[in-house]
């Protein structure tokens, strides 16, 4: 049923897209031979690319090839989006994953020590500095990550990709500029669960706090761990812009920001389109991984 409800959104995004960059963008033919172009070069591009036809059969077709995966052709490179988009993702997965993994693994047992000793030494200085690493900015944290780690102590590579060494100095960053607002959501969804009644009852009948922690109260608040690394999923695929920015690394992220600058229509289209999908499959992934966490919300619906 969720898989069927995500058909109108994306058709929507699919007509959304075709108006955008086919009906009130500029010509196709004028973006990619440049206005100077005579009419007779137009009208043959125009004619080999189908931008002659009707627009409702421009946009038939359009949906049939995104449906085969033909996203087109890149305007700027002159070969196929999907060739380009295959080389980039995994450098970006390659980036991105690691800071969504270990950013939430390490915020939510930052979370999960502050909750069980919540009012002590700990729990007030992880707020403290959760507070005020919220005000720094994130291109605070790449220049200065880039000039004291890489330029002055030496210890990591400033620009390229050529090995996993590469990509340590911007995992670190992403993972500690999102630390602080990740810190403080979870230590709230779990001290929220811990004064739950069944956890006085659990501790009453003679179970150890850190075991009723890890056991019970660490699996019923990953319902809204879930929701929020769902949304960050089809960020992964996309890419970082200003991380692959700042340190050269060829990722969706640089492509989609090249695009833009290049007026490169059906690279743009085309991240828009993976971005739509992507998150419509991100939603589908939580529902499943919710009712996995908690069996209930699935019984809700069945009723329902």
């Amino acid at each position: 049923m969720r898989l069927v409800q995500s058909v109108p959104p994306l058709l929507g995004v699919l007509a959304l897209t075709f108006v955008l960059f086919n009906v009130i963008a500029e010509s196709p033919a004028e973006v990619a031979l440049g206005k100077s172009a005579s009419a007779q070069a137009k009208a043959e591009y125009n004619q080999v690319h189908g931008y002659d036809q009707p627009l409702y059969r421009q946009f038939v077709r359009y949906v049939g090839n995104v449906v085969w995966g033909d996203l087109g052709e890149s305007i700027e490179y002159r070969v196929p989006v999907t060739s380009i988009l295959k080389e980039g993702v995994g450098v970006s997965l390659s980036l991105t994953l690691p800071i969504l993994i270990l950013g939430t693994v390490v915020a939510l047992a930052i979370g999960l020590v502050c909750a069980a000793f919540r009012g002590g030494i700990f729990d007030r200085a992880a707020l403290f500095a959760a507070t005020a690493l919220m005000s720094v900015n994130y291109v605070i944290w790449v220049v200065a990550g880039q000039y004291l780690l890489a330029y002055r102590w030496r210890l990591f590579p400033i620009w390229g990709y050529e090995s996993w060494a590469y990509l340590a100095l911007p995992v670190v960053i992403g993972i500690v500029s999102g630390l602080s607002q990740d810190v403080r959501f979870y230590r709230t969804i779990i001290l929220d669960e811990v004064s739950r009644p069944y956890v006085r009852t659990a501790i009453a009948k003679g179970l150890h706090p850190v075991a009723v922690l890890f056991r019970h109260v660490l699996r019923n608040s990953l319902i809204p761990v879930i929701t929020t690394v769902s949304l960050a999923i089809p960020f992964l695929f996309t890419g970082s812009v200003l991380l692959e920015g700042f340190f050269g690394i060829p990722g969706l992220g640089g492509i989609g920001l090249n695009a833009v600058h290049a007026s490169d229509v059906t690279m743009v289209r085309a991240v828009v389109l993976i971005g739509a999908a992507l998150y419509q499959a991100a939603s589908i992934a939580a529902d499943i991984a919710t009712a996995w966490a908690d069996p209930r919300i699935m019984i809700l619906r069945r009723a329902t």
